[in-house]
C-alpha cells in the first residue's frame, strides 16, 4: 500500500499541475473597451446591449472580442469626454487587463454637434473654435486620460483609434450630406485630420498604439455606395456622422487587428 501511494501521489500531483497550466493557458484575456459613441456603437442603429450608452453588438469592441475570444468589459458610452474616462470608465481597468481600446477627444471639442450644425446654419466659426481647442486644451486632457489608463492597467496593450474622415476628397454631394457645403466638407475633413494627428501624438507619447482607420475609410465616405460613415439620419439623429455597421466591422476591426493580430 505504501508503495502504491508513492506511485500514485506523484501522478496525481502531475495531473493537477497539468490541469492548472491548461486552465491558465486557455483563460480568455481581459479586454476593456473605453471611450465615446464611436466605440459604443452609435451609427449601427442598435442599442441591444445598453440603451443609455447606445452600446450594441455591431460596435467594434464586441466584434473584436468575438473574433479574438476575449473576455470583454464594455464601458464605452455615447457622449463621453476625457473626464468621463478618467473619473468613471477607467475604474473597469485592473492590473490583469491585457487589452484596452479607446476613441476619445471628439466630444471634448464638440465634433458631433459641430457637424450637425454644419447641416443647418453653417459652421465656419465652430470649426475654428474646435481647431483652437485641439491646439490648446485637448493635448493636456489626452495626456491625463492616457496616464489614468496606464496607472490602472500597467501591463495592458492600449490601442487608441482615430476618427474616420466623413467626406470624400475632393468633396462630393449627395442626399446623405444634405446641408453641408463643399467648402464645409473640406474644412471638416481637415479638422478630423488635425484631431487625429493630436490623438496620435499623445497616444504614442504615452507608449500606446495608434490605429489609423482612414486607410480603411478610403472610398467609403458618406456619399459612397458602401459608406463607412452615416450621413444625416433624421429618424435616428444620434447615428448621424457615426460609423455604419460596415464601418465598425470592416474599418475599425481591421485597423485594430493590423496591430494586435
Amino acid at each position: 500500500m505504501k508503495r502504491l501511494s508513492r506511485i500514485v501521489a506523484p501522478l496525481v500531483g502531475a495531473l493537477l499541475l497539468c490541469l492548472s497550466v491548461t486552465g491558465t493557458a486557455y483563460a480568455a484575456d481581459k479586454y476593456v473597451a473605453l471611450g465615446d459613441s464611436y466605440s459604443a456603437g452609435n451609427g449601427a442603429n442598435s442599442t441591444n446591449l445598453n440603451a443609455s450608452c447606445n452600446r450594441n453588438t455591431y460596435a467594434y469592441p464586441y466584434l473584436l472580442a468575438q473574433q479574438k475570444g476575449l473576455a470583454l468589459t464594455f464601458v464605452a458610452c455615447a457622449g463621453a469626454v476625457t473626464a468621463d474616462v478618467i473619473n468613471s470608465q477607467s475604474n473597469s481597468l485592473t492590473t490583469d487587463t491585457k487589452l484596452v481600446t479607446i476613441t476619445i477627444g471628439g466630444n471634448d471639442i464638440g465634433f458631433t454637434n459641430l457637424i450637425i450644425a454644419c447641416t443647418t446654419l453653417g459652421c465656419a466659426s465652430q470649426i475654428a473654435s474646435s481647431n483652437a481647442q485641439i491646439s490648446s486644451t485637448l493635448p493636456g486632457r489626452l495626456n491625463n486620460t492616457f496616464a489614468a489608463i496606464r496607472a490602472k492597467a500597467p501591463t495592458a496593450r492600449v490601442v487608441v483609434l482615430g476618427y474616420g474622415k466623413p467626406f470624400a476628397t475632393p468633396s462630393n454631394t449627395c442626399l446623405a450630406a444634405t446641408g453641408v457645403s463643399s467648402s464645409e466638407e473640406t474644412s471638416l475633413n481637415a479638422l478630423v485630420v488635425n484631431l487625429d494627428n493630436t490623438i496620435k501624438a499623445r497616444a504614442l507619447a504615452a507608449g500606446f498604439d495608434y490605429a489609423d482607420v482612414n486607410p480603411y475609410w478610403s472610398g467609403h465616405d458618406v456619399c459612397a455606395s458602401n459608406p463607412f460613415t452615416n450621413g444625416l439620419t433624421l429618424l435616428h439623429t444620434a447615428d448621424s456622422y457615426h460609423p455604419t455597421r460596415n464601418g465598425y466591422a470592416n474599418g475599425d476591426v481591421p485597423a485594430i487587428r493590423a496591430i494586435i493580430g
